[in-house]
C-alpha cells in the first residue's frame, strides 16, 4: 500500500539498513573482533579523559569533578571484563560447555552493573561529606575546561559503543555505552559547579556532586534492567514474530508449534517445532526442517543456529505421539 511504502522509505532514510541477508548475521569471529576493538578504543579515550580530569581535581579540589573523574575511570575499566568475555566467547564449545562460552559476556554485564553501583556510592559519599564541610574551589576555568573535555570524550565513546553493541547484539556493550552517555551529561553538570563557585556559592560544588550521583543511579537502573533481561533469556517479542512469519512461508510447513529463542552472549539460538504432512518420509520431513532452519538464519538477525523438530500433522483418531512425555511436563 502507498502509506506503508512511504513509511518504509522514511524509516530507510533515518535508519538505513541492508536487505542483504548476509549483512544481518555476523559470524562469531567478526562480531567478537568488532566488540574487542570497540572496547580498546573506549578504554584509550576514557582513560586519557579521566587522567586529564584527575590532574585538574588535584589542582582545584572540586568534589563534583572528582565524582565525574571516578565515574569516567570506572567506565574505562569496565572494558577489561568485557574484553575478557569477548575473548572467551570466541573459544570453541567443549563437552562440558556444549554451548560455548558466550555467557561470559552476560557475566561481564553483571560486573559492569556492580561497577556503576560502586562509583555511585563513592561519588555520593564524597559529595555529602563536602556538603557538610564546604570548601572553596580553585582553578575554576580549568574545572570548566575539564568538564567540557569529559562530555566530549564520553559522548564519542557512548555513540561508538551503542552502535557497535546493537550491530553485534551485545547487551553488555550497549549498557556500557548508555553508562558512558550519562557520564557525558554529568560532566556538563560540573560546569554548574564551576559557575557557582565563581560566584562564591560554596555549596554549588557538593550539590552538583549529589546530582551526578542521582544521574549515575538512573543509568544503573537502565543498565541493570538490560542485563537482567539478557540473563533471564528475554528476547524482543518482535524477533519471535519474525521467526514465526518466516517459518510459515517455508514450503511443507503446515504450522508452527513451540518456538523458543535465547541469547548466548551476542548470538541468538532457537528451538522450534514445525508441523509437516504426516505422510512424508523421514528424509522428506528432514528436508523441510533443514529448509526451515535455513530460512530462519536469513530472517532473524544474529541467529547463528536453530534446532528444528518436525511434528506430523495430526490425523483424525490418531493417538498423540507426545503422550509418552506428558508425565515429564512440569505442573
Amino acid at each position: 500500500a502507498g502509506p506503508k511504502r512511504h513509511r518504509h522509505r522514511l524509516r530507510h532514510l533515518f535508519t538505513p539498513h541492508s536487505h542483504d541477508s548476509a549483512d544481518k548475521v555476523d559470524t562469531a569471529l567478526e562480531s567478537s573482533a568488532r566488540g574487542i576493538r570497540a572496547l580498546w578504543v573506549s578504554l584509550g579515550v576514557l582513560g586519557l579523559t579521566a587522567l586529564a580530569q584527575a590532574v585538574v581535581v588535584v589542582m582545584s579540589g572540586s568534589v563534583a569533578l572528582l565524582g565525574d573523574t571516578v565515574h569516567n575511570a570506572a567506565d574505562a575499566l569496565t572494558a577489561v571484563p568485557l574484553g575478557i568475555a569477548f575473548v572467551l566467547g570466541r573459544r570453541a564449545a567443549t563437552r562440558r560447555f556444549t554451548y560455548g562460552y558466550g555467557r561470559a559476556e552476560d557475566l561481564a554485564g553483571l560486573v559492569i552493573v556492580l561497577t556503576i553501583a560502586a562509583s555511585a556510592a563513592f561519588a555520593g559519599w564524597t559529595a555529602l561529606e563536602r556538603l557538610l564541610d564546604p570548601r572553596d574551589m580553585s582553578h575554576v576555568p580549568a574545572v570548566a575546561l575539564a568538564a567540557v573535555l569529559g562530555f566530549l570524550g564520553n559522548e564519542g565513546v557512548a555513540r561508538y559503543r551503542i552502535r557497535v553493541g546493537r550491530e553485534i547484539g551485545s547487551a553488555a556493550l550497549v549498557a556500557d555505552g548508555l553508562h558512558a552517555r550519562t557520564d557525558g551529561f554529568t560532566s556538563l553538570a560540573v560546569l554548574i559547579a564551576a559557575g557557582g563557585s565563581a560566584l562564591g556559592l560554596r555549596f554549588a560544588d557538593p550539590v552538583v556532586g549529589l546530582l551526578i550521583t542521582a544521574a549515575i543511579l538512573l543509568v544503573l537502573r537502565d543498565a541493570a534492567r538490560e542485563v537482567f533481561r539478557r540473563v533471564m533469556d528475554a528476547v524482543d517479542p518482535a524477533l519471535v514474530d519474525t521467526a514465526e512469519r518466516a517459518l510459515l512461508e517455508v514450503r511443507g510447513v503446515r504450522g508452527v508449534g513451540e518456538l523458543r529463542m535465547r541469547w548466548i552472549g551476542h548470538r541468538l539460538r532457537a528451538e522450534v517445532a514445525v508441523v509437516v504432512d504426516g505422510s512424508l518420509s523421514v528424509r522428506e520431513a528432514h528436508e523441510v526442517a533443514v529448509e526451515a532452519e535455513h530460512v530462519l538464519l536469513h530472517a532473524v538477525p544474529r541467529l547463528t543456529a536453530a534446532l528444528v523438530h518436525a511434528d506430523p500433522e495430526p490425523a483424525a483418531g490418531e493417538r498423540d505421539p507426545h503422550l509418552a512425555l506428558a508425565h515429564h511436563t512440569p505442573a
